[in-house]
């Protein structure tokens, strides 16, 4: 019976590509469905017996608590350099921030006029 490793739904494509060297470097006997582009079906990696399930779990494992810990030095890198937040998104694409606030405003005043109008 085959065993689900990993939902490949939304996983970057550097993560999907850096768990298939990790099978092909350790022989993991896997096989690959793709995400369907409508989202109906999930897609992600499987093996088909128990013990190799077991054995590639444990590699992905391995695998995301050290992704886990580079994204987060790598975001604490990030704020420390001052590259996150509302200011730095306005400095990078002004117009389109302020496109971005524009449409915010338009939705909600829409969504806020027939409550305006009872009162």
């Amino acid at each position: 019976m085959p065993h689900h490793l990993m939902n490949l739904r939304n996983v970057p494509d550097d993560e999907a590509d850096d768990i298939r060297a990790l099978f092909e470097e350790h022989e993991v006997r896997y096989y690959e469905t793709p995400p369907s582009r409508w989202g109906i079906s999930m897609g992600g990696f499987w093996v088909h017996d128990e013990a190799e399930a077991e054995r590639a779990r444990a590699l992905l494992d391995d695998y995301q608590a050290r992704r886990l810990q580079a994204q987060r030095e790598e975001y604490l890198a990030r704020c420390q350099r001052g590259e996150t937040g509302l200011w730095y998104q306005f400095r990078n694409r002004p117009v389109t921030f302020l496109a971005a606030l524009i449409a915010i405003a338009v939705i909600l005043g829409l969504s806020l006029l027939p409550f305006i109008r009872l009162g």
